[in-house]
């Protein structure tokens, strides 16, 4: 049973402009190991987060680093999960999260699936 879909689109000079601007929005946005990554994996990732929150219902108070996406064996990115991000979804009854990212044309985007037990 789907629960929630969530997509969102970064347009990847802008959010690089941004980055640049106000250097302290890497850390609050993005996990220690995702800091370190390159502008289009980290805009991805920035989409990757707000559509997540979407898909969830945009939790009033959710956390930036209880998200971490990562691409264990170089395979599909995933969620990893945890604090408030995590209790929302258990809220909701979410058991799967599936995820899709891009970058082209100097967009970057990603779409959510929740997903609930049948």
């Amino acid at each position: 049973m789907i629960i929630g879909v969530g997509i969102d689109v970064v347009d990847i000079a802008r959010f690089e402009r941004t980055l640049e601007r106000t250097p302290a929005l890497r850390e609050r946005l993005f996990t220690a190991p995702e800091r370190e990554l390159g502008v289009l994996s980290l805009a991805a990732r920035f989409a990757a987060k707000e559509a997540l929150a979407k898909a969830l219902g945009a939790p009033v108070g959710m956390s930036w680093h209880d998200v971490t996406i990562l691409r264990p064996h170089a395979t599909r990115p995933e969620f990893a999960i945890s604090g408030t991000v995590a209790e929302r979804a258990a809220e909701l009854g979410v058991v799967r999260l599936h995820l899709s990212m891009s970058h082209d044309g100097g967009i970057a985007s990603a779409m959510v699936v929740a997903e609930g037990a049948c």
